[in-house]
């Protein structure tokens, strides 16, 4: 392609992270909108958000990796409206022949029948109760979450059945489910983890549109540590020349809030998610992109991203090692480099239906 030509979806839209709708990688013909000097319509500046529904045939998403906390999960959403540049989970929009950029956070797909899916799947006479962890992929509160209850009635199922259960979000939305939550929290059978990326309103807005603000979320935590839940933060990502140097803020604001612990994640960009990210960077911090970008490699072994599992949420080198000291100076001092209890699974009982035979013991 000429020097000369120019690549049309290049401008921020209003609400939107990502700066451009490529093709994901399994796509058989890749095409791209470029100004040739010919008259052409102009680029839509808002794009609305669709709601697909997911014709899913079970709800729990297992997984063998050693370096996270669960091996089961549960994820309403397909795709997320919140936005977030940087969201690891964007590839999986791949899968769908759709594009990880503009369409993960405008094609959403919600399994309406997740609860009844999750009810025949605990019901299963050889399953072994463990905690199940929401929000590991897509946001379990984004937008959407308010008018189509799925998280909700997932929540009332794990409740019925005296489920453990964690949820980590940016969206404020889960105040609305804190009546479920603090009966679920006093059996122990419920955490929560906050993201809080940035204390910047002006970041928030073009690295995470959709979220809540960094006052709602730490109003969140607030709210959940009244009502009983137990709840941590979760400072990700933590990005080079960008959100770095907010960590012992980000900290001392999530204490005073009442945090009980805290975690970070270095940035991650997997598959099309490093374009996406470079994309935003040129538009948003241009004269920051080479550095950013050079920070990011540097912590990745020369490359955008590396996936050995035990590195790929922490990095490695001098930049990576630098962070986590920093991280885990700063929570010492603020008491939030604990963990919090483990949730109980001794509680879990499948619960009577109409019909079924008592027991007798």
């Amino acid at each position: 392609m000429s020097s000369t030509r120019k690549t049309i979806e290049q401008t921020p839209r209003k609400g939107r992270g990502a700066i451009s709708n490529p093709e994901g990688r399994f796509a058989t013909w890749l095409t791209e909108r470029v100004d040739d000097g010919w008259e052409q319509e102009p680029q839509a500046r808002r794009i609305p958000t669709e709601l697909l529904v997911d014709s899913a045939r079970t709800i729990i998403a297992r997984n063998t990796s050693p370096d996270v906390p669960f091996d089961r999960s549960i994820n309403p959403y397909k795709g997320c409206e919140h936005g977030c540049v940087y969201c690891y989970a964007r590839p999986t929009h791949a899968y769908l022949d759709l594009s990880p950029g503009i369409d993960f956070e405008t094609r959403i797909f919600y399994k309406p029948h997740a609860a009844s899916l999750l009810e025949e799947e605990l019901r299963q006479p050889g399953y072994q109760c463990a905690p199940i962890a929401m929000g590991t992929n897509t946001d379990p509160y984004q937008p959407a979450e308010q008018q189509l209850l799925v998280t909700r009635t997932i929540l009332e199922t794990l409740l019925r059945f005296k489920h453990p259960v964690t949820i980590t979000t940016k969206g404020a939305g889960l105040a609305r489910d804190l009546d479920l939550l603090t009966e679920l929290a006093k059996d122990n059978l419920a955490t929560v983890m906050v993201s809080v990326t940035t204390l910047d309103n002006a970041l928030k807005r073009i690295l995470e549109p959709r979220t809540a603000s960094p006052a709602s979320r730490l109003a969140l935590v607030e709210k959940l540590r009244a009502a009983g839940v137990p709840v941590g933060v979760l400072v990700a990502p933590v990005i080079p020349s960008i959100n770095d140097s907010e960590i012992e803020r980000i900290l001392e604001a999530c204490k005073s809030a009442g945090a009980m612990m805290a975690r970070y994640i270095l940035l991650r960009l997997p598959f099309e998610v490093a374009d996406l990210f470079r994309e935003w960077l040129e538009a948003h911090y241009p004269l920051r992109a080479q550095h950013v970008m050079s920070l990011v490699q540097q912590s990745r072994g020369g490359k955008d991203y590396d996936s050995t599992w035990g590195e790929r949420m922490r990095g490695t080198g001098i930049f990576a090692s630098t962070i986590a000291k920093r991280f885990k100076l700063a929570a010492r001092k603020l008491d939030l480099d604990g963990d919090i209890a483990p949730l109980d699974t001794t509680r879990f009982e499948v619960p009577l239906r109409q019909g079924d035979q008592l027991k007798l013991f």
